[in-house]
């Protein structure tokens, strides 16, 4: 008998030692855009990463394969349904997934958003870049290359996503009072579309032959490299004596690879990996009830063809 109360007391006190969180398994979802992005599937390799660090957390990874936030809507119901533990959002429109969260958060489920923000909504944080200064370093980029200006136009993604308007305005303001004039009908928006993001760029550069310069303010053009390089090649020689010019957002490795070889002027880029690192640790911290900051960002690079090799490393 008492060989048993100490067994007994024993395994007690060694339950009591183990921290809470590590008895028992949270299911925290990340629900990117589109899953056809490259971009997001850092964010996923993030994830999973800190999810098998910590040991006691499940990172799902799931979104819609295309830029379709009704599609991104239903899913985060269904994670609802499901009763996962968390969820991490890149939001892709600001009004239905204001709604969304707002479920969630009243089923109980914290909910933070990563990449791109819904500010007014029942969100505990957001976890990304700082949109706005993003946009001010893609124009200061394009203003340091060709301060003498011309007409340029921009490439954005979906016209509800909150991040990608603040990166407009971002382009905007740099390149306000400068000699840079923006044409008629940009940005375009290409839903996150690759290929029709290459498509809008031909189009945008066959309306305004002289136009000087275009800003994709996401790294859509360049997720399609071989499309990208036929655009380019077709400007090269406008490109080789500096009448055309093309900044890029985000610095994925085909498009580190894509500026080393010439295919760009210049890059700034995010912290995709980094954010679905940080996804998981604010929301393992709103499962134990702890307070977190509300604004995390995660801060930018910025690339030239001179440094471009260190980042290849």
């Amino acid at each position: 008998m008492r060989k048993w109360m100490l067994a007994a007391a024993v395994a007690v006190l060694a339950t009591l030692g183990q921290p809470a969180e590590a008895q028992q398994k949270y299911r925290f979802a990340v629900v990117p855009k589109a899953m056809n992005n490259p971009f997001f599937d850092l964010a996923r390799d993030g994830c999973l990463k800190r999810a098998k660090e910590l040991g006691n957390i499940e990172c799902i990874y799931r979104g819609p394969v295309e830029h379709e936030p009704a599609t991104q809507a239903q899913l985060i119901q269904d994670f609802i349904t499901q009763k996962v533990d968390g969820l991490a959002i890149s939001v892709a429109d600001v009004a239905s997934a204001t709604r969304s969260i707002k479920a969630a958060v009243d089923a109980g489920i914290p909910v933070i958003t990563f990449d791109a923000d819904a500010p007014g909504s029942a969100r505990s944080a957001y976890i990304g870049t700082n949109n706005k200064e993003f946009g001010l370093a893609l124009g200061k980029q394009l203003l340091a290359l060709r301060p003498e200006g011309g007409k340029y136009a921009m490439v954005s993604g979906g016209p509800g996503a909150k991040n990608l308007a603040e990166r407009v305005d971002g382009v905007r303001e740099a390149l306000k009072g400068s000699k840079w004039v923006e044409v008629s009908g940009s940005p375009t928006f290409c839903n996150d579309d690759v290929a029709l993001a290459v498509q809008q760029m031909a189009d945008l550069k066959s309306a305004t032959p002289d136009l000087a310069a275009i800003v994709p303010i996401g790294g859509w053009p360049m997720f399609a490299p071989e499309g990208f390089k036929a655009f380019v090649n077709k400007n090269k020689k406008e490109i080789d004596a500096g009448k055309f010019t093309l900044v890029v957002a985000d610095t994925l490795k085909m498009q580190l690879e894509l500026l080393r070889d010439g295919y760009s002027n210049a890059l700034t880029g995010q912290r995709p990996f980094e954010m679905g690192e940080k996804s998981m640790d604010a929301l393992l911290a709103l499962k134990k009830k702890e307070k977190i900051p509300e604004i995390i960002y995660t801060g930018l690079d910025t690339v030239t063809k001179e440094t471009v090799a260190q980042y290849l490393k």
